[in-house]
């Protein structure tokens, strides 16, 4: 059975735009790969952070809302965790 789940990601502010859409394309095609439905991808744009991160005070966020079923939540955050230009990342399931 799939969730919904939301990840929201903290880009940095250094990457180009053509990067940041290939970033973000891997990421979907992940959650197409493993069986997911990318219901929404949200971008929120540059923000002032709250504290610096990694020595910046901006950071691009895009937030992505997929139906996915647990084990696509594990294989992406995994590829998050490995990918250059991701300063941080939180998911969570929404309730249904």
């Amino acid at each position: 059975m799939a969730n919904n789940y939301e990840t929201l990601v903290l880009l940095s502010p250094e990457l180009a735009a053509e990067d940041r859409t290939t970033l973000l394309d891997t990421l979907t095609g992940i959650v197409d790969r493993e069986g997911g439905k990318m219901v929404e991808t949200d971008d929120w744009g540059m923000r002032q952070l709250a504290y610096p991160v990694q020595k910046q005070t901006r950071g691009y966020y895009v937030r992505l809302v997929y139906e996915a079923p647990g084990a696509l939540v594990a294989e992406l955050e995994r590829n998050i965790r490995i990918a250059d230009g991701i300063f941080k990342f939180m998911t969570v399931k929404l309730a249904a």
